[in-house]
């Protein structure tokens, strides 16, 4: 799909002077986009999608995989062109030179990430926490915020701790799901025609656009990794290999998870449950504790949710150091060091969203915010072609990007009108607090989008 960029020095390495400590390689940086990309939304939206396509669950997730690569195209240019943190915030400062735009896409990440973690708190507190003890769905989900709003008060070093514990779990139980899927169809007990099944009274084709734009919630995270390119070894180098392996490797887990439920599950089971997966294990030939794959998935949904809170309240707390939110969210807590205004902000805003939303919902606003961001990336690749820099560099060929933009904006059409109203009632909020800001610090406060590191 692409080739490299030849120039002269090839960037800035880990020797360089100042800066982040270059300390990631390439394995590690396969794992961490791995690890960003296969989380809780896997557990809990294949009853989703099911209920929007039927049978033929895994064509969605394969569309949305396809479709997830050209945007990746262009991050991996982007990303070995300007190896610096801040993501889609900075490209867009590079070729636009709009603080306001620039503002309004970092917000727009930020925002993704707060409804990310609502949808995942909606999908802890059903089916999977229930196998334990029975109680009220919106309760839970706030009360499961709080706990991780005080795992991230308590420091950056222990949520990394445990999102890495959790990853390796997390892993497991869909490892666990694949071979259920071995065994059932070596047993006999699949039944491999639903996966062609597509829901009646519909085009194939709006299904299969409405299905894949929700199944596209699974596969974000590969954007993520982008902000850790000042502490990668040679990020010009290393970068596409491992985005690209990474997400081959999501994509390769998933359609066999899909596959497995599809064929063992009836989609009518599958599409009534908020824990579809615990479903597979029901009805499959292996004999896995109920209890067990259920906190499994429950320590998948709670990494899930950690990552996005995390990223989403040090964008705040990064925003507010360069003056362009309010200064009150960069305050942080005495001896922890934590951004505490930044993470009650984002706290309350999730759970104004869990109470007003169901999980689909958030998930279809997760996927809009973030369909909006890759619009704006997919031209910002185009735009900064004419930008030359010293170093080699990874380059798609043109018609990725061109797709990459087209597509994002179709998925964009694909919702509903309530998905619209939420998600631009949160850009709105952010335009205020630009607003508020630039009133306050007068009119020639400026962008830095350089300083917007996730």
């Amino acid at each position: 799909m692409a080739r490299v960029e030849t120039g002269g020095n090839g960037g800035r390495t880990e020797g360089e002077s100042g800066g982040l400590a270059r300390v990631i390689g390439p394995r590690l940086l396969f794992f961490f986009i791995l690890g960003d990309m296969i989380g809780g939304g896997i557990y809990a939206l294949v009853g989703e999608v099911a209920l929007e396509v039927g049978g033929a669950v895994w064509a969605p997730f394969l569309i949305a995989f396809v479709l997830a690569l050209l945007t990746a195209s262009s991050y991996a240019e982007l990303v070995t062109k300007y190896p610096q943190a801040a993501g889609a915030a900075l490209y867009t400062h590079k070729a636009f030179k709009q603080p306001f735009l620039t503002f309004m896409v970092a917000f727009a990440v930020m925002a993704s990430g707060i409804t990310s973690a609502g949808a995942l708190a909606k999908a802890f507190a059903g089916d999977y926490f229930s196998t334990f003890i029975s109680l009220p769905v919106l309760g839970v989900s706030l009360a499961f915020l709080v706990v991780i709003t005080l795992i991230n008060l308590r420091g950056i070093g222990e949520s990394v701790k445990l999102n890495a514990a959790f990853t390796v779990i997390e892993v497991g139980g869909l490892v666990l799901i694949i071979l259920i899927g071995v065994l059932a169809v070596l047993g006999g007990d699949a039944e491999p025609s639903r996966a062609l099944e597509l829901k009646e009274g519909s085009s194939p084709f709006l299904l299969l656009a409405g299905g894949a734009t929700l199944a596209f919630y699974a596969l974000i995270g590969f954007e993520d990794s982008v902000n850790v390119a000042e502490e990668t070894k040679e990020p010009s180098k290393i970068f596409p290999k491992a985005l690209f392996g990474a997400m081959l490797a999501a994509g390769i887990v998933y359609l066999l998870v899909t596959l497995t439920a599809t064929m063992v599950v009836a989609t009518g089971q599958l599409s009534g449950s908020d824990a579809p997966l615990l479903e597979v294990v029901k009805e499959g030939p292996l004999p896995i504790p109920l209890t067990l794959f259920s906190a499994i998935a429950l320590f998948a949904v709670s990494n899930g949710a950690l990552i996005n809170m995390i990223m989403a309240s040090r964008l705040v707390y990064g925003m507010a150091n360069q003056g362009i939110v309010p200064p009150v969210f960069s305050r942080v807590l005495p001896g922890r060091r934590t951004p505490w205004a930044a993470i009650a902000f984002t706290t309350v805003l999730g759970a104004i969203l869990i109470i007003t939303g169901d999980l689909g919902l958030l998930a279809d606003t997760t996927v809009m915010l973030l369909l909006a961001v890759f619009a704006v990336v997919n031209v910002a690749v185009l735009v900064l072609r004419k930008d030359e820099v010293d170093h080699d560099h990874y380059r798609t060929m043109s018609f990725a990007p061109v797709l990459g933009a087209i597509v994002s904006l179709i998925l964009i059409t694909q919702n509903e009108a309530a998905i619209f109203l939420r998600a631009g009632i949160l850009l709105v909020l952010g335009a205020i607090l630009y607003g508020i800001n630039r009133a306050l610090s007068g009119p020639h406060q400026e962008v830095e989008a350089e300083g917007l590191s996730g």
